[in-house]
């Protein structure tokens, strides 16, 4: 099994039916998941310097680190799921 990192991007105004939904995608992909968190406020640090990256709707704003056999079978995981505006899915590679 190889292992896949969603980025989500954005999000809808959490009203009871989304989070409802929401809750109800990560139980479906609960068993194919490695780790999920969310994220805060942060900082991009590169050589032109440090700039604060304050979190709005076209922010990274949360991470599932899944298995699955294929790029295919992580995108259909993450193409169900219900209201983040984006998500990118990318194949971990190990080092």
């Amino acid at each position: 099994m190889k292992k896949f990192l969603f980025l989500h991007y954005g999000f809808e105004k959490p009203t009871p039916e989304i989070m409802q939904a929401w809750g109800a995608w990560f139980e479906s992909i609960k068993e194919k998941t490695v780790d999920a968190g969310g994220f805060a406020a942060g900082r991009d640090v590169s050589k032109e310097g440090t700039k604060e990256l304050p979190m709005s709707m076209e922010s990274i704003t949360g991470y599932n680190v899944v298995q699955a056999e294929s790029l295919d079978e992580a995108e259909k995981m993450a193409a169900s799921c219900p209201f983040i505006a984006s998500i990118r899915v990318y194949e971990i590679r190990s080092m």
